[in-house]
């Protein structure tokens, strides 16, 4: 990855339709997981998204091999898509860019208020 696709983000653009082409060739109910794994993981990207990049690619590899061995989506990702993402990304509780956000926002408010006096 050279300096300009960094800045351009185009070397995302390109992974990104990679990681949707290998998808395609899933099975469908292994597609409307990837769906629901994106959507997911997703609520834990960084501004770029750079940092879910080898996340993704290693959640696809799995539904991937899952396939290719004959095994249910259920039988590897259980009930809680949710909760298996949240693993997948820094384990149950980890922070999400909203949790962050929150957090910053009610350190201003609370630093505003100490100024006024209140």
């Amino acid at each position: 990855m050279n300096f300009w696709e960094t800045i351009t983000g185009s070397d995302l653009t390109r992974e990104w339709k990679a990681f949707e082409a290998r998808a395609e060739a899933l099975p469908a109910g292994y597609r409307a997981a990837w769906e629901q794994i994106k959507g997911h993981l997703s609520l834990r990207a960084d501004f770029t998204g750079r940092n879910l990049m080898p996340i993704l690619d290693n959640a696809l590899g799995l539904l991937e091999e899952t396939a290719a061995d004959g095994r249910s989506i259920h039988e590897v990702l259980g009930d809680d898509i949710g909760g298996f993402c949240a693993a997948l990304a820094g384990g149950e509780g980890a922070r999400s860019y909203r949790d962050r956000w929150r957090e910053q926002l009610n350190r201003n408010v609370a630093r505003k208020l100490d100024r006024m006096g209140g």
